[in-house]
C-alpha cells in the first residue's frame, strides 16, 4: 500500500484546510491563465493537503466528510482559482463510484492511492457520436479474463496531473439490455499503463489550465480487478448524479464569488462617474445599486447550493424515489443559480471597475471566461425542464447522472 499523506479528520478541519489552499492558489492565478501555465506545483500541494482522501470511508482511513462539506471545500476553491478547482472533480466523482459499486479489494486497493494523494481523472467524453451519452470506446475480454481497453477521449480534466485515469466503456461481449444498448464499466488503469498517451491539446477560451486534454487508448491491458460496474449505478434511487453536478454548482458559485470580489477590488481603483458628483466611485448611487444587486444574485446561488448539498446528504441517508427526486432537482436549482450568478457576476464586474479593469495585464476577463465555459457542462435549459415538470406533474427526475 502507498503511504497516506496527512488526511484532514474532520469536516471542519476539511474546510480549513481548502481556505489555506485557495489563499495559495489565488497568488499568480492570473499570470498562469494568462501564460497558460500548468499548475503542477498548485497540484502537487493539493495532493499533499490531504483533501483528495476526505470523501474516503472512516472504516478505510478517511474522514467521509459529508456532501455539504465537500461542496464547500470546492467553492472556496474555485473563488480562488478555476482551473485548479476544476481538476480534482473527477477525482471524487469515480470515488464515489468506487464506493458505491466497487468490491472491498477494490475498495481497499483505490482508497488507499487516494489516502496517499494520488489523482484520479476522468476519461469519458468523446466526439462524433450523436449525443455525449454515447459511447465508442471499448472493453473486450481476452482469453485470460481480463480486457483490452480501445477507444479515444476528449476533455479528460486533468489527466496529465493524473496518476490514475477512469475510463468509461462499453462492454462489447456482452448482450445487449432491453433497451438495446451495451451496458457501460469504468476501467481504473495507471495513466502509464503501456498504450496510454495524453495529450495536451485543451484550447479552451476559459479554464485553461485545466489540462483537459485528449487520451487516447491503443490496446490496452485491463485486469478484471481494474473494472467497476457503470449502468447500474442508475438501477436503483442513487444520488450520484447529484453529487457530480452539486459540484459543478460549487465551482459556478465560487467563480461568481470571485468575480464579485474582484470588482469590489477594482471599484477602489476607479474613478467615479462624473455626474454622481462624488469623490470615490464606491459612493456613486447607480455602482451602489448595481453592486447590492451582485451580491443578492450570488449570496442566493451560495444558499441555493448549501441547500442542495443538505438534500443530498439527507437523501444518501435513506435513498428512497423521492428523496433522490428532491435532491436531484434541489442541485438542478443550485446549479441554474450558480450559472446565472457566474456569467452576470463575471460580466458587471467591468461595469463597476471602469475602462481600466479591461486591461489585459490585470487580467480579470479571466473570470468571465472561466465560467462562461464551465457552464457549458450541462445546458441550464433542460435543469429548469425538469425542475418545471417536477413542480407542475410531480415527474420525477431521470437517472442519467446529469442531473
Amino acid at each position: 500500500m502507498p503511504a497516506p499523506v496527512p488526511v484532514p479528520r474532520s469536516d471542519a478541519e476539511a474546510v480549513v484546510a481548502a481556505r489555506g489552499l485557495a489563499a495559495r492558489f489565488a497568488v499568480g492565478a492570473a499570470a498562469r491563465d494568462a501564460g497558460r501555465v500548468l499548475p503542477f506545483e498548485q497540484v502537487e500541494q493539493l495532493s499533499a493537503s490531504g483533501l483528495l482522501g476526505v470523501t474516503v470511508p472512516a472504516r478505510l482511513g478517511g474522514a467521509d466528510v459529508s456532501v455539504a462539506t465537500l461542496t464547500e471545500v470546492f467553492r472556496v476553491l474555485a473563488t480562488a482559482d478555476a482551473s485548479l478547482a476544476q481538476i480534482p472533480h473527477s477525482h471524487f466523482v469515480f470515488l464515489d463510484a468506487l464506493r458505491r459499486q466497487g468490491d472491498e479489494n477494490q475498495q481497499r486497493r483505490f482508497f488507499a492511492e487516494a489516502l496517499a494523494g494520488r489523482r484520479f481523472a476522468n476519461a469519458q467524453t468523446e466526439r462524433g457520436g450523436r449525443t455525449i451519452a454515447e459511447d465508442a470506446t471499448t472493453l473486450c475480454r481476452r482469453p485470460d479474463g481480463g480486457y483490452v481497453l480501445r477507444g479515444e477521449k476528449y476533455y479528460a480534466t486533468g489527466a496529465l496531473f493524473a496518476h490514475w485515469l477512469v475510463v468509461r466503456a462499453v462492454l462489447a461481449d456482452e448482450p445487449p439490455g432491453p433497451d438495446g444498448a451495451r451496458g457501460k464499466a469504468l476501467a481504473y488503469i495507471r495513466r502509464d499503463t503501456p498504450g496510454v498517451t495524453v495529450d495536451d491539446d485543451w484550447d479552451g477560451m476559459g479554464q485553461r489550465t485545466t489540462a483537459s486534454g485528449t487520451v487516447h487508448l491503443d490496446d490496452v491491458a485491463v485486469d478484471a480487478d481494474q473494472i467497476v460496474a457503470f449502468t447500474s449505478i442508475f438501477d436503483s434511487p442513487t444520488t450520484y448524479g447529484a453529487r457530480a453536478q452539486v459540484l459543478h454548482a460549487a465551482l459556478d458559485t465560487g467563480i461568481a464569488r470571485g468575480a464579485l470580489d474582484a470588482a469590489v477590488e477594482a471599484v477602489t481603483k476607479a474613478r467615479p462617474w462624473f455626474e454622481a458628483g462624488v469623490d470615490r466611485a464606491a459612493d456613486d448611487p447607480l455602482l451602489i445599486q448595481q453592486a447590492g444587486e451582485l451580491e443578492i444574485d450570488v449570496r442566493a446561488a451560495e444558499a441555493l447550493l448549501r441547500e442542495a448539498a443538505a438534500a443530498i446528504d439527507a437523501a444518501e441517508l435513506d435513498p428512497t424515489e423521492d428523496s433522490t427526486a428532491r435532491a436531484s432537482i434541489a442541485t438542478a436549482v443550485a446549479k441554474v443559480a450558480g450559472a446565472r450568478a457566474v456569467v452576470r457576476a463575471a460580466s458587471d464586474l467591468f461595469e463597476l471597475g471602469g475602462t481600466r479593469s479591461a486591461a489585459g495585464a490585470v487580467n480579470l476577463n479571466r473570470y468571465w471566461r472561466d465560467g462562461r465555459t464551465h457552464t457549458l457542462h450541462d445546458p441550464s435549459r433542460w435543469k429548469v425542464q425538469h425542475i418545471g415538470r417536477w413542480l407542475l406533474t410531480d415527474t420525477l427526475p431521470p437517472r442519467h447522472g446529469q442531473l
